[in-house]
């Protein structure tokens, strides 16, 4: 089905409730679809529909999230660009996912004035202001046309196409490490992931969720499931955590979804203790690993925390933990779950494999690799790179994990990120969790370095909490009284941040290179 059916199901409860909310201004439910409805009639006569790819370069707004419901109803493919990606990286995903129209905002002229002119099949450029030489403006591409008073046109009353071969997102995978890929979404995954969300975590009323991560990746999708309870979206623009807690308590949020690195922020931030956050029913965390000893401290300070564990290719929702599943049958907090990425969801079989692709028994690590109506469709014209994630019939996620006998499933590291020293296999994220233990240390990121006697050497890039002072060799003894002697850091370097890709992630390639340079 369409992803204008969210859209559509929540404005069935009542068109008058708040949708879409940004600086204090709403936009009904009503008015989204009157909007989405003139962007598809302004879409079919620019001639874009099924199987078109129509790219959206903008920060959290209102407008350009409606935008999507549009491209929805056209049936063309919308294709999220990260506002904060390079130029050059912009343009690479613009070129390979064959994308003949941008939506973008104001803000990004010069982004757009840099690659638009090496980017030929780019034939239409729309922006989201004023017309100019080289765009036209949104409002003027939209009351192109005869369209009635309601935002609509015969184009758009005459239904809504059903997307090609049922994609209805393209989302690239990140040019960090090489050109990025295409995700091929369809309209099955979107459907299944919303499904769990509805039914894994607790929603009463109907929901306030507050998207201060971007909407291009996982608080955008996370919104989906919110519009079909007919909830409101209050819309960030920026990282503010102050803001983000002032906005909880005036909108009394029910629902939001934050990486950890900013759940750290939360924590650390002088008003987290005097904000009423009494009206949270789930706080949502995921994207990367989460200190096990933060997350308990949140559990406290902050309030029902939900996991959610996938990626681009079978996004969100592979495995999940419940606010309920953080805490034991008397109320206090299951610390042995804390470490786990929750159970797998109804979504997906997950299986881990070994290296020739037999299931390995409880407590065995290997590759968690998953399959369900979850899983993506495939890479955008990369059948070699389809057949390589999807080989022995299972999705490779590419990350290391086991499940235990409770069947919680726990990750341990990245495939790529396992660290070879003495013999010994370490896993870079069970030392992260023993450093992120010690009060002193904010963040941190463990890599393995060429090392002449060990072959890899652990190695840990730290930044310091606020105002600490710390002793390394103290660090070290701490981290081997948690996970010994062969896994605790033979190099600890004090950085005062941390490199990140633009949805907040570690860039370990980045670290390992500036290392092994320096």
């Amino acid at each position: 089905m369409s992803l204008a059916f969210y859209l559509d199901k929540g404005a069935s409860l009542d068109p008058d409730a708040p949708c879409l909310t940004y600086h204090g201004h709403s936009m009904s439910y009503g008015e989204v679809v009157a909007l989405s409805r003139s962007v598809c009639a302004a879409l079919r006569r620019s001639g874009i529909g099924p199987g078109d790819t129509v790219g959206i370069l903008s920060a959290n707004h209102p407008v350009s999230f409606a935008t999507v419901f549009g491209i929805a109803r056209a049936g063309a493919i919308w294709c999220p660009i990260n506002p904060r990606n390079a130029a050059r990286e912009n343009a690479e995903l613009l070129a390979r996912f064959d994308c003949t129209t941008l939506i973008f905002q104001p803000s990004f002229d010069d982004l757009v004035a840099e690659i638009a002119p090496g980017l030929p099949a780019l034939s239409t450029l729309i922006r989201l202001g004023e017309s100019t030489d080289t765009a036209l403006g949104f409002d003027e591409w939209r009351a192109a046309g005869n369209l009635g008073s309601a935002g609509t046109s015969e184009a758009a009353d005459s239904g809504d196409a059903d997307p090609v071969d049922g994609v209805v997102a393209l989302v690239g995978t990140g040019g960090t490490t090489g050109l990025p890929k295409g995700v091929m979404l369809t309209d099955r995954n979107v459907q299944t992931m919303s499904d769990v969300v509805l039914m894994r975590y607790p929603f009463e009323g109907r929901p306030r969720y507050l998207a201060l991560a971007p909407l291009t990746h996982a608080a955008g999708v996370l919104c989906f499931p919110i519009m079909a309870l007919g909830g409101e979206i209050v819309v960030m623009d920026h990282p503010d955590v102050g803001e983000f807690l002032t906005l909880i308590e005036r909108h009394r949020i029910t629902h939001t979804f934050l990486p950890p690195t900013l759940i750290y922020m939360v924590l650390a931030h002088g008003a987290l203790d005097s904000t009423d956050l009494s009206s949270l029913q789930c706080f949502w965390y995921g994207a990367a690993p989460i200190s096990a000893d933060r997350l308990a401290e949140a559990l406290d300070r902050i309030g029902p925390m939900g996991q959610l564990f996938g990626q681009s290719e079978a996004p969100m929702m592979i495995s999940t933990l419940s606010p309920a599943e953080h805490r034991n049958d008397d109320g206090s907090i299951a610390v042995e779950r804390l470490t786990s990425a929750g159970r797998p969801s109804p979504a997906v079989i997950v299986a881990i494999l070994d290296e020739q692709g037999v299931p390995v028994e409880n407590g065995v690590r290997g590759e968690v690799c998953v399959r369900g109506p979850l899983v993506m469709k495939g890479y955008y014209r990369d059948p070699e790179a389809t057949a390589k994630a999807s080989e022995f019939g299972w999705h490779h996620t590419g990350d290391i994990g086991f499940l235990d006998a409770q069947g919680l499933l726990h990750i341990v590291d990245r495939a790529k990120d396992m660290i070879i020293t003495g013999g010994f296999n370490v896993y870079s994220v069970e030392v992260e969790q023993a450093l992120m233990a010690h009060d002193a240390v904010r963040d941190c990121a463990v890599i393995g370095l060429p090392d002449e006697k060990w072959g890899e050497r652990v190695t840990a890039v730290i930044t310091l909490a606020e105002n600490a002072d710390l002793d390394l060799d103290e660090l070290t003894a701490f981290v081997k009284k948690r996970v010994g002697s062969v896994k605790a850091p033979k190099q600890i370097e004090v950085w005062k941040d941390l490199p990140r890709s633009t949805v907040g992630k570690i860039l370990k390639p980045d670290i390992r290179s500036t290392l092994t340079t320096a």
